[in-house]
């Protein structure tokens, strides 16, 4: 890879006029041109790459968008200055080298690759489509404390920008993936950003993100109404949502400003859109998962060596062990739940004892780069499993092991079929263990789906078919459990037992590859971390 350049600080000569050669969206590394930052506040409502209009040009193999017209006589002079001195809404490689490769807009994700998601969409959207999106908001607990910031997962998808109050147009050009990138966003603002910390601002968005056109969002009344009104096709989720500002809201109330805007236009939702694109996983993504999966698989195996006498010190040692290991962020709420709380499928208070004797049933995982992994393991709190407690979790295990197995495009199976499979596992294994699985006894003893799609969300592309046939690239989690609740009905030495065992997998030609295989799941591993 060629060295990618220092981001410059370009100071406008008095006399000279602008120019601008051949900008190039395919390739335009996070590390490309700044001007702005000197300058404070941008006092403009839309700033622009060029002249509206395109021409393609191939360089390589890479085809690239070259802004049409005529070079100007004269030349801006520039100075320099090291894009460490600069200040960003989020890290980039210039800053955060520790973080980020050059050429990377987020962590394992490339500003190409970003570029590339952009084009297959302009490539599904009919001639002069557009798609609109916008950025989560900062959502507030009371007052001025606010939650910690989750970006819109569509929005990052495509634009890699993980800051709030922003908004993405994509804008077809002619029949192919030739597209034109929008991104409307706060502007510098020295005052605000003492308090809130830095924002990238509308320079950034063309020379960092790679946008053709960026803007003020604080402007959208009259930066969106051409893009509309041009356009033959909208496709959008917004209008269905929450979103930031007046703008956006009020959703149940009056139309909203968007929805004025868009009304009596041709709209169509995006979700579908954005979920076949989303549901089969790059190799950048699929490396971001295996490193969520090898950090929070490691940090559970190091939990299961110690000995835990409450709920809530076993999570904050996870918490702290996935972050301090590499991940960003916890990537969900965890479920910590000893002996009779494992029976609560998404138990989350963990603030009760755990009681020698007794398993503890953990939920959990890391994030790295936006990409989660999900993880349950089951294991006794006091390391060594009981008789009972031993042939439960081995007959949940081996019933796992198959289903995984089975996570392999030769295989041709869907979520649905395996969830099929794993429930006659599970009921000719608790047969041998002398329950009685007449009257749908399966459906009270294992009352959820075997698993769901992973990826930037836990549950991936939500209301994506779990009857669509697996193939390379899918990546979902194969999660069996049994939760014997305190009745008669089944036998005495299992009742209050809950056991989940899950792994995150994605999907081979022939073979599953197992993304969270450095949490230990077998009986005489998880034994042998107390010898």
């Amino acid at each position: 890879m060629k060295p990618q350049p220092r981001i410059l600080l370009q100071l406008r000569n008095a006399t000279a006029a602008p120019t601008r050669s051949c900008i190039t969206r395919s390739s335009q590394p996070a590390g490309a041109t700044i001007r702005s930052q000197c300058a404070g506040a941008s006092q403009r409502a839309y700033t622009s790459r060029g002249a509206p209009r395109l021409q393609k040009c191939v360089s390589g193999s890479a085809k690239s968008l070259l802004w049409k017209g005529q070079l100007a006589q004269k030349f801006r002079t520039y100075a320099t200055v090291s894009a460490a001195d600069l200040q960003f809404g989020q890290p980039v490689h210039e800053t955060h080298p520790h973080l980020l490769r050059a050429g990377e807009l987020t962590p394992g994700i490339t500003a190409q690759e970003y570029a590339d998601r952009r084009a297959r969409l302009a490539a599904s959207l009919p001639i002069d489509g557009i798609a609109i999106l916008a950025s989560s908001d900062t959502k507030y607990r009371s007052g001025a404390v606010f939650y910690e910031f989750h970006q819109e997962p569509n929005f990052l998808y495509l634009t890699g920008f993980n800051e709030p109050e922003a908004v993405a147009v994509i804008q077809k050009v002619g029949s192919g993936a030739d597209y034109i990138f929008h991104l409307f966003l706060r502007p510098k603002n020295a005052s605000a950003e003492q308090w809130e910390g830095a924002r990238s601002g509308e320079q950034a968005a063309l020379d960092v993100f790679n946008a053709d056109e960026s803007g003020d969002v604080n402007h959208l009344h009259s930066l969106l109404p051409p893009l509309i009104d041009s356009a033959s096709i909208i496709h959008t989720d917004i209008a269905k949502c929450s979103g930031f500002g007046r703008f956006f809201r009020n959703q149940d109330a009056e139309p909203n400003d968007f929805q004025k805007m868009i009304k009596g236009k041709k709209v169509k939702p995006l979700k579908p859109l954005m979920h076949d694109l989303r549901v089969i996983k790059s190799e950048a993504e699929i490396s971001n998962m295996r490193m969520a999966g090898k950090i929070s698989g490691r940090a559970f195996t190091n939990a299961m060596r110690r000995q835990w006498n409450k709920e809530k010190d076993l999570g904050a040692f996870l918490d702290y062990d996935f972050k301090s290991g590499g991940c960003e962020a916890t990537a969900y709420v965890p479920v910590v739940a000893g002996g009779r709380n494992a029976l609560s499928i998404h138990y989350v208070r963990n603030n009760d004892v755990l009681k020698d004797g007794e398993i503890v049933l953990v939920d959990a995982g890391g994030e790295y780069g936006g990409y989660i992994a999900d993880i349950t393991r089951s294991w006794p709190i006091n390391g060594k499993f009981s008789d009972p407690q031993k042939d439960l979790y081995e007959a949940i295990l081996r019933v796992q092991r198959s289903s995984v197995s089975l996570c392999r495009e030769s295989a041709n199976m869907s979520l649905d079929k395996i969830h099929k499979v794993t429930e006659h596992g599970l009921t000719e294994a608790l047969k041998q263990l002398g329950f009685d699985m007449s009257r749908d006894a399966i459906s009270e003893l294992f009352p959820h789906h075997v698993g769901h799609y992973i990826g930037l969300d836990v549950h991936d592309c939500p209301g994506y078919s779990r009857t669509t046939t697996l193939k390379t690239g899918h990546c979902v989690t194969v999660e069996p459990g049994i939760y014997v609740p305190d009745d008669e009905r089944w036998p005495k030495h299992f009742r209050g037992i809950g056991i989940r065992i899950e792994d995150s997998v994605c999907v081979q030609e022939d073979s599953p590859l197992i993304l969270t295989t450095e949490a230990v799941k077998e009986v005489v591993d998880i034994e042998a971390l107390r010898d």
